[in-house]
């Protein structure tokens, strides 16, 4: 079955399917996406993600395409044209198409894409054996609270740790803090058995799903701060993992090569993966 996207008010084959050259997304990186998991043929945590790409829009100045209402409405549509059960479905916001020039477009004109890709069903047992990251300087702008489709600095990150034989890498600032992955949150149990993630500021994205993960950690007693780390503090640590809308849980074994704990997949960490598979399941029921 041939894939389908939509772009622009048509329903296209996804091989055709095209937006303008001087779409200043393709010309500027101006504008904003959002990923969202699809279990069992369900969106998982939706409302999270049109909030953030709420907040996105409106800290960049660029208009809805569509109402909100509308958008669920394709989203929905691409999913069922595309017969997903489990995979992801992607939006881009772009400000749309005007002639090269650094200011904005006396228009509006927003441009809007969604697709959809089938995955396999998410492997609760896969996820558990655990990944190694990296540690890379921090180089990308200082506003990555906003999820821009400006994405150079997190590639060449990504490609930095896949030659290393690694899932992901995490940026360092200069003061030799942790911000986040590439595409996760990054998560540690201290030497002190505390739960801890970066805090919420314009040095990283509000992951979607480490605010699920903080819910369900709420909701089964489980304390979190949220507070800078360093990498010192890292390699210290008890556990470690990273979150995100692809990868959900994903134990962290390694950092630079150098095991974490005892360089096995932690409890907590087990624990929060199976908590985090009840809250896609509640949502899929």
């Amino acid at each position: 079955m041939s894939r389908i996207a939509y772009v622009n008010g048509q329903y296209e084959h996804h091989l055709t399917a095209a937006v303008h050259i001087e779409d200043r997304g393709y010309q500027f990186s101006d504008g904003v996406y959002e990923v969202i998991a699809i279990h069992r043929g369900k969106l998982i945590d939706m409302a999270g993600h049109m909030t953030r790409l709420t907040r996105s829009l409106d800290e960049l100045e660029i208009a809805w395409p569509v109402s909100p209402r509308a958008l669920d409405v394709i989203i929905r549509e691409v999913i069922r044209r595309n017969r997903i059960r489990d995979g992801i479905v992607y939006m881009q916001i772009t400000r749309g198409v005007a002639p090269r020039n650094h200011a904005f477009p006396p228009h509006h004109n927003s441009a809007l894409v969604v697709t959809a890709k089938r995955f396999p069903p998410f492997d609760f047992d896969a996820a558990n054996k655990g990944v190694g990251v990296i540690t890379t300087p921090e180089i990308r702008w200082q506003r990555r609270d906003i999820k821009t489709v400006s994405l150079l600095g997190n590639c060449l990150a990504k490609e930095q740790a896949i030659r290393a034989g690694c899932y992901e890498a995490w940026f360092v600032e200069d003061d030799g803090n942790i911000t986040e992955g590439t595409s996760s949150n990054a998560w540690i149990v201290s030497a002190d058995g505390d739960l801890v993630t970066r805090d919420a500021s314009n040095a990283i994205l509000n992951g979607i799903t480490r605010l699920s993960i903080m819910k369900v950690a709420r909701e089964h007693g489980i304390e979190f701060t949220e507070r800078a780390f360093s990498v010192d503090e890292a390699k210290m640590a008890r556990e470690a993992f990273v979150s995100s809308t692809t990868s959900f849980v994903k134990p962290v074994l390694t950092i630079d090569g150098d095991p974490v704990g005892d360089g096995t997949v932690g409890p907590l960490s087990a624990k929060l993966l199976a908590f985090f598979g009840e809250h896609m399941k509640a949502q899929s029921a």
